[in-house]
């Protein structure tokens, strides 16, 4: 079992229990494709917004932007490792989802759904970095996604 620590920050966020639930689902059924239904763990979600994901990201990556989602693991892990009994933090701007749900034509809970499930593969030790890396993630990615009735987020950009 994970416990699931979610903190709103924002206002824009007007739905804890929708964010709760799309986490737990999204949270599950990552933890179940990875045969990783069993661990113990913890896991915590900031949902905030443009403007502070954006003083986020300068301080821990260097780009004065927001972004969608930023993963902090609480281990170093590779791809594959067991996870400890932290996985670590996710921060989520709102606006940035919004906006890239319009974007790309999906729905925002299609796309916060995404988020989550992307967010979680980095704690669990994925990456984009290489090619490989970006392939298998991507991979990942659609088939949870799949499982969650999800269409496949990269089907437009492939």
């Amino acid at each position: 079992m994970i416990t699931i620590d979610i903190t709103v920050e924002s206002a824009r966020w007007n739905n804890e229990k929708m964010l709760y639930d799309i986490t737990e689902k999204a949270l599950k059924t990552t933890m179940n494709h990875l045969s990783l239904e069993n661990v113990v763990s913890e896991i915590s979600l900031l949902f905030t917004d443009d403007k502070h994901m954006a003083q986020i990201n300068a301080q821990w990556r260097n780009k004065n932007k927001s972004t969608n989602v930023l993963s902090f693991p609480a281990l170093p892990l590779k791809a594959g490792d067991p996870p400890g009994l932290m996985l670590g933090d996710i921060i989520i701007a709102q606006e940035t989802v919004v906006l890239e749900a319009k974007k790309e034509g999906k729905s925002f809970q299609d796309h916060l759904t995404h988020m989550i499930v992307h967010g979680i593969l980095h704690l669990l030790g994925y990456n984009h970095e290489t090619n490989d890396e970006a392939c298998q993630m991507e991979e990942l990615e659609r088939e949870i996604l799949l499982k969650l009735s999800i269409n496949d987020p990269y089907a437009e950009l492939s």
